[in-house]
């Protein structure tokens, strides 16, 4: 058999972490030698596909679980805080690549779209009240606006408005600065940009069939799904960023770390409206809070998109259960993913969490009907035919072993790495895409620390002036960078509305 190919380092899945990773790497070591496999036959097809998440560019703005409320009344603002400042870290780095002339017209991936959070009822109004008193007290959230009157929500979102109860009681809050992220879009300018390097090469169609550890790093097996045909590739570093498909491959790696971890996979529906008659009346994107019993990824929202120069608007999710763990995966992902380690801590799961699964197979037992009743509490005259079931991408949530209950349902995005610092996956779903750039940095910290401190470190400070503590905590320096990042980008308008014009 021919020599293994030797590279520095190994990504499997061409999605928004992998061509986030392999850009930063590629800029603190131009001589980094790097290769991405994708199974696909193009980047950005699972998760990162534009109609396969929300694109909201999580920034803390207006979405209500981040705030989560104590039984004493009391709001907890940090998390929406920590997500904002990640978010403005993620736009340093894209505002760095545009500059240089490496990600060319921002505005196809990112565009300006007001966020606003809309809630109903004497004890909606209370929460959301007390929640912009708290957060508009930080730097972050200074632009907020709150109102209950409804002549001012009606400029806000008027197509929400019109058919509502006289007397419902409604509260909204609004930032006109929240953004429209096309993930698809960025991530594939990405990869563009990287294959354009020397020594980097993106390949699609190819699946990674076995990772074993050799001297130094690991061995990749890797098969071309066309041509059937195998090879080995030599990497001193892998990482896994295969969405849903990271976790067969991390159990595979049989790191100590990986011991215990298992999957719930969820998968998404939206109901997708294109008529422009109706787009053109709903510029933001507005969420609310879940129903009673409802798990936190159901939290409904009604949102612009803009993709690929056109703007829809996508309301939902409608939660789903099956047992793929990638919307091209196999129904056997589940049950094959299984293990003595994770045997218990799953079963835990499922016995703990029978109102979740409950809820999952009554959402996808629901009629279109049903749907459109959810999606009339936001818009009372919405029509049937304006709308299209459009199905979003598998979320695979994890499950992770705990102490007191055996195991427990994870909400959120997981970096485990392995302890020599050779491999890392990453599990898990929201606000993935948007906080990318801080996960990878925490795994560029974490994996290679002696470049971070070291060789590295010059380029990471003139790549990231500020990182999440120091925005949270310096209000200039925040205002500063933010102000910068918007001009770069393209963001900075006269009105909110002008670029749908």
């Amino acid at each position: 058999m021919a020599q293994n190919e030797a590279v520095d380092v190994v990504l499997v899945g061409a999605g928004i972490m992998s061509a986030t990773l392999a850009v930063l790497l590629k800029e603190l070591d131009p001589a980094i030698k790097l290769e991405v496999v994708e199974l696909m036959d193009s980047g950005a097809a699972e998760s990162s596909n534009p109609w396969n998440n929300a694109g909201t560019g999580h920034a803390g703005l207006c979405e209500l679980n981040y705030t989560p409320q104590a039984a004493d009344g009391s709001i907890d603002i940090k998390k929406a805080v920590h997500i904002n400042t990640q978010f403005e870290v993620s736009r340093q780095f894209w505002a760095y690549l545009s500059k240089k002339g490496a990600l060319s017209s921002p505005r196809a991936f990112i565009n300006p779209v007001p966020h606003l959070s809309y809630v109903e009822g004497e004890k909606g109004v209370d929460f959301l009240k007390k929640r912009f008193e708290l957060l508009k007290q930080h730097h972050a959230f200074a632009e907020m606006e709150y109102t209950e009157d409804k002549s001012v929500m009606n400029e806000w979102m008027p197509l929400m408005m019109p058919g509502r109860p006289a007397d419902q009681k409604i509260a909204a809050t609004r930032v006109l600065k929240g953004t429209d992220v096309n993930f698809g879009a960025l991530t594939n300018k990405l990869l563009k940009h990287l294959a354009s390097a020397p020594d980097a090469q993106v390949k699609y169609c190819k699946r990674v069939t076995g990772l074993r550890r050799n001297g130094s790093g690991w061995t990749v097996s890797i098969k071309d799904v066309n041509s059937g045909s195998s090879r080995e590739v030599n990497a001193r570093f892998v990482f896994l960023g295969a969405g849903g498909a990271a976790l067969p491959l991390l159990q595979q790696s049989g790191i100590e770390e990986s011991k215990g971890f298992g999957g719930f996979p969820v998968s998404g529906q939206w109901l997708r409206c294109d008529n422009p008659e109706v787009v053109k009346k709903h510029q933001a994107k507005v969420y609310s809070q879940a129903a009673v019993g409802s798990p936190p990824m159901s939290v409904p929202h009604l949102d612009t998109r803009v993709v690929d120069g056109k703007t829809s608007l996508l309301f939902g999710p409608y939660a789903g259960f099956t047992t793929k763990f990638l919307k091209h995966g196999s129904f056997l992902d589940l049950p094959l993913s299984v293990r003595m380690g994770n045997l218990g801590p799953m079963l835990a799961v499922a016995r703990d969490n029978m109102d979740l699964t409950k809820y999952l197979v009554s959402e996808v037992m629901q009629s279109m009907e049903q749907r459109l009743e959810s999606l009339r509490r936001f818009y009372p005259e919405a029509k049937a035919e304006d709308w299209r079931l459009e199905v979003a991408g598998q979320r695979v949530q994890i499950i992770k072993k705990d102490p007191k209950k055996g195991g427990v349902l994870q909400f959120g995005t997981e970096l485990v790495a392995a302890k020599d610092g050779t491999l890392a996956a990453l599990l898990g779903a929201s606000p993935g895409a948007s906080v990318t750039v801080s996960i990878m940095l925490e795994l560029i910290e974490r994996c290679f620390p002696e470049q971070t401190k070291g060789a590295w470190a010059a380029k990471l400070k003139e790549i990231f002036p500020a990182r999440e503590k120091v925005l949270a905590a310096d209000a200039a320096l925040y205002h500063k960078i933010s102000v910068h990042n918007d001009e770069v980008l393209g963001l900075v308008e006269s009105s909110p509305a002008q670029h749908y014009a």
